[in-house]
């Protein structure tokens, strides 16, 4: 039996989340909400891994995913009332960590910068409305391709991070030493992952992550240093990001990047969860501008805490398939990640062979989006290959955007379908010409 206390907190949450209306209650979105939370907990180990190896202070990261993951669901949750969580984003922190800080050279505190303004770019465009008019403008065979890109990036990081594929002068890149218990335990950790998720088994990717870690104490070395501490300190990356510093090295390869990935990847995400969800009406979300509006502002606040991009994670569809259709859903998720502030200790002796099979897992689901690609259509197939393939191969999101709008103009042009080619992509198509032409490749 409820105390006054209790009821007056479900009549709060029946107010503001509606829960009745859409057919549910605060069990099952807490229970959605925890289902949400073990799928997509595996980026507090990895992202202090991978911006990490960007010089970035690990503890500090660590902390800034989890209140960057905490803020951006919280707000999703209160503001938008979608069961939609959010946390830095794969591929945005591989393109953030070697990309523009490691193969570009610059400071850790200018990419956050480059982040910054890439998410008030966002802001502005959902404050506005402009996402619809952007996004229709782009062509379907890129967007896909951009996705498709991105996770072949992710693998080849993967890979070498498991010591499966080493540099080699002569071909490039070779096989690397499998007899090595980093490659033999980001093997077997791989294996679990997609067994146990084929199974159905809620935390997949971080039960892989753990295993993995658990049994580097055994094998590789590696030291126990407790489970639970006291939050490490934030102020190594609080406010440290450099924006005038972005400004001056100009917005083609970084600011344009990150915005194009963040918009594609956000509206992608939403609408994939909120179609399982039943949410969508004439294929449009009601509060699809909300939602935006709670993604953007949490990558310029992930920005100011520390963290590359914050975006809407898919695994949220797990929820969604566990009952959940509110925002208390989200919100459940943001405590979760605020109580993993104190598992410090866990994350910081986590090696990037345990977290490689995660990567790798991912990476591999990004590629069934090669199936949405007309491949009979040449003017649309040919740039999308180019540009999923240039990423990797260049080893630069940035490239392997650039290539595929350039491609995708010229080759409607000389075949003269130019007038199917919108706006936008001429713009942007000319944009990184310029760029390459007078300010040189990279």
């Amino acid at each position: 039996m409820l105390t006054p206390t209790g009821e007056t907190i479900l009549s709060l949450l029946e107010n503001h989340f509606k829960l009745k209306e859409h057919g549910t209650d605060v069990r099952t979105e807490l229970l959605a909400g925890l289902t949400t939370f073990l799928t997509m907990a595996y980026i507090i180990f990895v992202n202090p891994s991978i911006l990490g190896s960007a010089g970035m202070p690990t503890d500090a990261v660590f902390v800034a995913t989890c209140l960057a993951a905490a803020l951006g669901s919280l707000i999703m949750g209160l503001y938008a009332n979608y069961p939609i969580a959010l946390a830095p984003g794969m591929g945005l922190n591989a393109y953030f960590a070697f990309i523009v800080v490691k193969q570009m050279g610059l400071s850790w505190e200018v990419a956050l910068g480059a982040v910054f303004i890439s998410g008030c770019l966002f802001l502005l465009v959902s404050l506005f409305r402009l996402r619809e008019m952007i996004i229709n403008g782009i062509p379907a065979s890129i967007r896909v391709a951009i996705a498709v890109g991105i996770g072949l990036f992710l693998g080849l990081i993967a890979l070498h991070n498991a010591g499966i594929v080493v540099p080699n002068k002569d071909t490039m890149v070779t096989m690397g030493d499998l007899h090595s218990a980093p490659a033999l335990l980001a093997i077997i950790g791989f294996f679990v992952i997609v067994a146990l998720d084929k199974l159905k088994v809620k935390g997949a990717i971080l039960i892989g992550i753990l295993l993995v870690t658990v049994l580097s104490f055994f094998f590789a070395g590696n030291k126990f240093m407790g489970l639970v501490s006291a939050p490490p300190s934030l102020a190594p990356t609080l406010f440290k990001l450099d924006i005038m510093g972005a400004l001056s090295v100009g917005i083609l390869n970084v600011v344009l990047v990150f915005f194009l990935v963040e918009l594609f990847d956000a509206t992608g995400t939403m609408m994939g969860v909120a179609s399982r969800a039943g949410f969508l009406v004439n294929g449009k979300m009601a509060r699809m501008n909300k939602a935006l509006m709670a993604d953007s502002c949490a990558i310029v606040a992930g920005a100011a805490l520390g963290t590359s991009s914050t975006t809407a994670y898919i695994e949220s569809a797990a929820g969604v398939q566990a009952g959940g259709r509110t925002g208390l859903t989200a919100v459940a998720v943001a405590i979760l990640f605020l109580c993993c502030l104190f598992l410090s200790p866990l994350a910081s002796v986590v090696p990037a062979y345990a977290t490689a099979p995660a990567l790798l897992y991912v990476a591999c689901l990004m590629l069934r989006e090669l199936g949405e690609i007309d491949w009979n259509d040449t003017t649309e197939s040919i740039p999308a290959a180019i540009t999923a393939l240039a990423m990797p191969f260049t080893y630069s999101i940035a490239t392997g955007v650039a290539f595929g709008f350039i491609s995708y103009a010229v080759l409607k042009l000389l075949t003269g379908r130019a007038r199917e080619v919108k706006a936008a992509v001429w713009v942007i198509a000319a944009l990184f010409l310029f760029k390459f032409i007078y300010l040189g490749g990279g």
